[in-house]
């Protein structure tokens, strides 16, 4: 623990408490992590307690993927039978990941008295659907072109994914699309719903909303542009590019890889590289050799 403070967090060395502010260190970093995953429609894959790491990283990248249509019980990895580390379920799991990290403090925590290092640390824990609401939602309010701060913005995000929810939405295409609606077209966003009347009920809120700020369309669309990628490793993109390299051939994969160092930038003649898989690609598995 000493080691790991020294490395990671040099600046609570010296603290009295420094053993349970480690176990904060690493479950900010860790909420604002998996965040991240979830606002671009990344799915680890395999998040054991292995592969958790106390810097705020994860590893063991073989078996990640991202969504295509928004799903939260989206699961790729060969190995996740039971969906426990489906797209939707990886801030509950990175709390008891972090919950595993917790019992090795006790001892540290306090020494004498293990009933209070306990219920110390079982806080820390239980705060972490908060810290992590709390990041999802900044970035969910910069991602939908907002602001400022209001109560209603937690209703607004999750009212939009349960809209999407069912409908065969493309994930990143329903961010990207929501700029060009408030450039002032809706139908290219509204045409991802397969029925889109739960859509049209929340744009209904999300006009209001936007209305209690005073910021232009264009300014507010093109902040949205910058947080909402074009381009993401689409699975059968991604698919093709390892299938071609086995073969020697590296050009896909190079093609792939110079798309994705600017997502957010829409690029000539790269189409293709924001168009979701094909029909007939079939279901993407993954595997810990990927």
């Amino acid at each position: 623990a000493d080691y790991a403070i020294r490395r990671h967090y040099p600046d609570i060395s010296d603290r009295p408490d420094r053993y349970l502010e480690l176990f904060r260190r690493v479950r900010d970093a860790q909420a604002a992590l998996v965040a991240r995953w979830v606002l671009v429609g990344f799915v680890h894959g395999v998040m054991n307690t292995d592969n958790t790491t106390i810097s705020g990283e994860t590893i063991d990248y073989g078996p990640c993927a991202f969504i295509d249509t928004y799903d939260p019980k989206a699961v790729y990895s060969s190995i996740d039978r039971n969906g426990r580390y489906a797209f939707g379920n990886q801030p509950p799991i990175m709390q008891w990941n972090l919950s595993r990290f917790a019992e090795t403090l006790i001892d540290l925590v306090n020494p004498d008295d293990s009933e209070d290092a306990i219920r110390q640390l079982t806080n820390e824990v239980n705060a972490f659907p908060f810290h992590y609401q709390q990041l999802w939602l900044a970035g969910m309010r910069a991602k939908l072109g907002l602001v400022k701060e209001y109560p209603e913005d937690l209703d607004l995000a999750n009212g939009l994914l349960a809209a999407a929810e069912g409908q065969g939405v493309d994930y990143t295409k329903l961010f990207r699309r929501l700029a060009t609606f408030v450039r002032g077209n809706v139908a290219p966003v509204r045409e991802l719903f397969d029925d889109p009347a739960g859509f049209d009920g929340w744009i209904d809120g999300y006009v209001r909303r936007m209305a209690l700020e005073d910021v232009p369309d264009a300014r507010r669309a093109e902040a949205m542009d910058r947080v909402n990628p074009v381009y993401i490793p689409r699975n059968h993109l991604v698919d093709a590019a390892l299938k071609s390299a086995e073969s020697g051939d590296m050009a896909p994969f190079d093609r792939l890889s110079k798309v994705l160092a600017t997502p957010f930038r829409e690029q000539k003649g790269a189409e293709a590289y924001g168009e979701p898989a094909p029909d007939g690609f079939g279901k993407f598995v993954t595997y810990c050799g990927t």
